[in-house]
């Protein structure tokens, strides 16, 4: 019997493998990013270095990161949803309206908000299916419908454009408290949606990676007309996906109302982009089948450090937006190195 020896040589090229597996992943980029803007702004913004800063960082990266992860999945579905912005004020002013105008327990217009943005995203993905029409039209579509009804019906029910206040309604403060409350780690504030986004981001990324569902949504992404040959439900997939983008349009819609207190008719608008560009970012093509959640997090945390930074830096805020260009443009040229490298093995 002869017993086989394992040389360095064979050492080294695990090490090597093991790698190059590793740079292949698709958030491998977003992480790299997400480091050099930390450190640059480190360096050149003395304020960005306060522990007590982390809470404001994260506050705003999770307001981006909640849609980024439905996004993100649904992106590698192969899909797109430019009505995610406009949906999130929606579902805000749905349950803010419902509740007042007919004097209801908050809790009824937040059941009404999650039934409404539910039955948004699943229209989106009934029309795509029986129309055949690209996302971005379908969905552009649904846009211009949610941004006029958010301010019509906000001007009819409350005078103005934006949602009255809810303070005296029964059940605000339950609702404050669970969609709006904050608790300190240390120094460290803490507010839920940052929870709440990274709940989402281990759901969704389990979802995606250890499930047979997250085995169809990469492959109705891929190809979807040999997804179907094999007995994947597309259809029902990309349904479903476009409801877990009204869903977590509703978590934040409901968070927005809770916190503030009421919702602009005007908003949201422009935010899809942002979603977009955090998934991008985050290791998703824009053809749909390869991506990660991980990474559309990662893409969401870049953004709320850029914001902070710039303003803590003392630059022009108007510079902010040459940066989604930039970042736009290197994450879209990297996931499609990392793709080809990928498929080459």
């Amino acid at each position: 019997m002869t017993t086989a020896t394992v040389t360095p040589t064979d050492d080294r090229v695990r090490t090597r493998s093991a790698i190059s597996s590793t740079l292949r992943r698709p958030e491998v980029g977003a992480l790299i990013a997400a480091v050099v803007v930390a450190l640059l702004f480190l360096a050149v913004a003395p304020a960005f270095r306060s522990v007590g800063n982390i809470g404001t960082i994260l506050y705003g990266s999770s307001t981006i990161g909640i849609m980024a992860v439905a996004v993100a999945l649904l992106m590698i579905g192969g899909e797109f949803d430019l009505s995610a912005g406009v949906a999130v004020t929606t579902s805000g002013l749905a349950a803010a309206h419902l509740s007042w105008y007919f004097g209801l327990n908050v809790w009824v217009g937040v059941l009404f908000a999650l039934v409404l943005s539910l039955a948004i995203g699943a229209f989106n993905g009934w029309l795509l299916h029986r129309t055949g029409l690209p996302s971005f039209l379908v969905t552009l579509g649904t846009f211009f419908v949610l941004q006029g009804a958010n301010l019509a019906i906000t001007r009819m029910v409350a005078g103005g454009v934006s949602s009255n206040s809810l303070n005296d309604i029964d059940g605000f403060g339950s609702a404050h408290a669970v969609f709006a409350s904050s608790f300190d780690i240390g120094p460290i504030g803490i507010q839920i949606p940052v929870i709440f986004w990274i709940i989402l981001t281990v759901i969704g990324s389990f979802l995606l990676l250890r499930t047979r569902y997250g085995n169809w949504i990469f492959s109705s992404g891929g190809d979807p007309a040999a997804a179907r040959a094999v007995g994947v439900p597309v259809t029902v997939t990309k349904i479903a996906l476009f409801m877990g983008v009204g869903f977590c349009a509703w978590l934040l819609g409901m968070h927005n109302l809770f916190n503030y207190n009421n919702v602009q008719s005007g908003q949201g608008v422009g935010n899809e982009f942002i979603y977009i560009i955090a998934a991008v970012i985050g290791g998703c093509l824009l053809t749909g089948g390869y991506g990660s959640v991980v990474g559309a997090s990662v893409g969401a945390l870049i953004f709320g450090m850029t914001q902070l930074g710039i303003t803590y830096a003392g630059w022009d805020p108007d510079w902010f937006k040459t940066f989604l260009g930039i970042m736009l443009i290197a994450a879209t040229l990297v996931n499609l190195y990392v793709k080809r490298k990928a498929d080459a093995r």
